[in-house]
């Protein structure tokens, strides 16, 4: 702070855990202890990055403090947590104590004021990865008065440096910052990934909800490593959508034959869900807390309320003209007349609270069967859906072997078909005929190279699908030889065009609005998890009385002239629907080295492809490699897009060999972790707003 040290300025003992800056030993708010603007400036540059809790005794809070912690109660007696243990607050009988819940008191309370008040202890803004001098963790940053500390004197690195924990033993990081802090404690328990997985898909429904879900599906990759009774694997685990008993190929086109994109955002539109029976299912194996503790995190946040962020609050009101078809997703949703709500305002989800309370204490039961599955087949009766009750008791989960490839050494496992993991696969294949790293990251060359390789495995990706009316030539798709074959068609000086790129023919290679996370603990084991609603916000509906936003999956399907392309995701009964999705592990010396993944539809596999080069062959470390800009190509002849952060001369270049340069928004948002011997590495994408990386130790 002022080039002087920020030890000079805080009586306390700094500690993150999670995240979190603790001050201890009576530091309390600077307005109520000191007019050192020093002092001052120190706290609210720390507090642009980190949320911090005041250990100090009540009498010494400023009366302003006190008024806006008591404010909006609705009784005379609040409980506050203390350092040995709970004790109820009566506001006529003031006590000594430490106060350690005013982040609580923030968030539940509905004054503005008090929440302003409040609000000066600590931040919601989580620090971005940037090149500044970075403490232990090493994703973590600080800045004091504009300034990296590393840039003000070298004693300030030093005490900081002894002020942080080391190194976190076990890591989260997600799209949503609420929700990201539920696995962390969940992981502060001593529970494992699969358990912190677990509870924070459930927290997501309620935080994130135009992607988070119990609605929708997903895929999930888990690696559980060897605890002496039992030997390492890796699984899979495939609980997205998956079409009812009663599909027909006409039940979401117009009356000319084609696609009704108003019919795929309604009732007929949805898939049956997997989130519940795939969360289960990994419990089931793995899980070591009762399910019951994973689920109750999310039915509080749901009952008592979260404040809605900016990005939150936008991306809901912008879907109020969708929304307002179904009155049960304008009354879940929306206030009661009919306006969104703003940023900053406490969003309670009662009946979305109830739903989470039949699933923690009936399992799968509790969505699958019974009430709240009575009410979603009643919902889709109502709405013109095909769902019913069979269709629901009769989900399952599909537990398999992941996809193995390798690449330049590094063994990655893959989700299977339904996901596009083989696609992901494929693209690393036929890159690994070429020296990317030789290349230089984001030269004209290496970019159309990328874009080449894309086009390809867009154009074969008419073979990806799923049962039970289809087998997607996994092997062959994989294959090191078929990508061999398919990388003589990329050429250094033109581009391949629709007319131009044969069909790919794996066959005889064979042998016999979406979100991420991504879990490790100390144990070794690991989790890559990604599911989605498929647009945001699904189909827009809510099954009445249940507070369950449903997904709009069937819409992934073939429909109308969609269907004469291909068989592989024809709309039949019992269809599993396809998606773009893909989470991963990447192993190094047998155990996982990255995990990660991404949102973004028709992106995810172009940017999955980018994160895999960027830490192999150009050896960026976890943050840099989803920080870079990113491209992203269709097939046939679509154009090549282009984020911005790209050196402008490359647009020029690009062209020049045969490309059709567009500028893009941003795409996807990797969620992702670098396990370096006994360092866990994470890094949460900017792209989208509220993510955060968390550890724990």
């Amino acid at each position: 702070c002022g080039g002087l040290g920020i030890e000079q300025h805080i009586d306390a003992e700094l500690v993150i855990p999670d995240k979190e800056l603790t001050l201890r030993k009576g530091a309390i708010a600077p307005w109520a202890k000191s007019s050192s603007p020093y002092y001052v400036q120190t706290l609210q540059a720390l507090g642009k990055f980190y949320k911090f809790t005041l250990d100090t005794k009540w009498k010494d809070l400023p009366k302003k403090t006190q008024n806006a912690l008591l404010f909006g109660s609705g009784d005379d007696e609040i409980k506050f947590s203390y350092e040995d243990g709970v004790r109820a607050y009566d506001t006529k009988k003031p006590f000594e104590g430490v106060i350690t819940n005013i982040e609580r008191r923030y968030r539940e309370t509905e004054s503005e004021w008090a929440r302003e008040e409040l609000g000066k202890y600590f931040a919601d803004v989580p620090c971005a990865a940037c090149n500044g001098y970075r403490l232990k963790p090493e994703a973590l940053c600080v800045k004091i008065g504009g300034k990296h500390i590393g840039e003000i004197s070298e004693l300030s690195v030093k005490r900081a440096g002894e002020w942080f924990e080391s190194v976190p033993e076990m890591l989260n990081t997600q799209q949503n910052e609420i929700a990201t802090r539920v696995g962390t404690e969940i992981l502060r328990k001593g529970c494992n990934a699969v358990d912190a997985a677990v509870a924070v898909g459930f927290a997501l429904a309620v935080t994130l909800p135009r992607a988070g879900n119990v609605g929708g599906g997903g895929y999930m990759v888990v690696h559980m490593a060897d605890d002496g009774d039992r030997p390492a694997q890796t699984i899979a685990i495939d609980y997205y959508g998956q079409a009812a008993r009663a599909t027909t190929p006409d039940l979401l086109l117009d009356d000319k034959g084609k696609f009704d994109g108003r019919k795929g955002m309604s009732m007929k539109g949805v898939a049956i869900p997997g989130t519940v029976a795939g969360l289960w299912e990994a419990h089931r194996r793995f899980g070591k807390l009762k399910w019951a503790a994973l689920v109750e995190p999310a039915i509080a946040l749901a009952s008592k309320g979260v404040i809605l962020s900016d990005d939150e609050a936008q991306a809901t009101a912008a879907r109020k003209e969708v929304m307002s078809r179904n009155a049960a997703a304008m009354a879940a949703y929306f206030k009661r007349n009919g306006t969104p709500y703003r940023a900053g305002e406490l969003f309670r989800q009662p009946d979305l609270a109830w739903t989470l309370g039949q699933i923690a204490r009936r399992g799968p039961d509790g969505f699958y069967r019974g009430p709240v599955a009575e009410r979603i087949a009643a919902s889709m009766k109502a709405g013109g859906g095909i769902i019913d009750l069979q269709d629901l008791a009769d989900y399952r989960a599909i537990v398999s072997e992941p996809v193995w490839s390798d690449y330049r050494g590094y063994r990655i496992a893959f989700m299977p078909p339904t996901s596009s993991g083989v696609s992901v696969a494929e693209a690393m294949n036929i890159l690994e005929n070429f020296p990317v790293g030789d290349l230089g990251w984001g030269s004209a060359a290496g970019l159309h190279l990328l874009a080449e390789t894309l086009k390809i495995t867009a154009s074969d990706r008419r073979l990806v699908g799923g049962g039970p009316d289809w087998r997607t030539p996994v092997k062959g798709l994989v294959s090191k030889a078929y990508a061999a074959e398919r990388a003589k068609l990329i050429r250094a000086d033109g581009v391949l065009t629709a007319a131009t790129m044969p069909d790919g023919n794996p066959y005889p290679f064979e042998s016999a609005d979406t979100t991420h996370y991504s879990v490790a603990d100390a144990e070794g084991n690991a989790v890559s998890n990604t599911y989605t609603l498929s647009a945001s916000y699904g189909a827009h509906v809510v099954a009445d009385g249940t507070g369950v936003l449903l997904n709009n999956s069937l819409g992934n399907l073939a429909w109308g002239d969609r269907a004469k392309e291909g068989s592989a995701t024809l709309p039949v009964p019992g269809k599993r629907v396809g998606s773009t999705i893909t989470p991963l592990i990447v192993f190094r010396d047998g155990r996982p080295w990255v995990v990660t993944g991404t949102p973004g539809g028709g992106y995810i596999v172009a940017t999955m492809v980018q994160m895999l080069s960027n830490v192999i062959d150009h050896r960026l470390n976890i943050a840099e490699a989803g920080q870079r800009p990113r491209l992203n190509q269709g097939g046939g002849d679509a154009p090549l897009e282009l984020e911005s952060g790209f050196s402008p001369d490359l647009a020029d270049l690009l062209q020049a060999k045969g490309h059709k340069v567009k500028p893009s928004n941003t795409m996807g948002s990797t969620q992702s972790i670098m396990v370096e011997g006994d360092r866990f590495l994470g890094a949460a994408d900017t792209r989208r707003p509220d993510a955060l990386a968390a550890g724990v130790r």
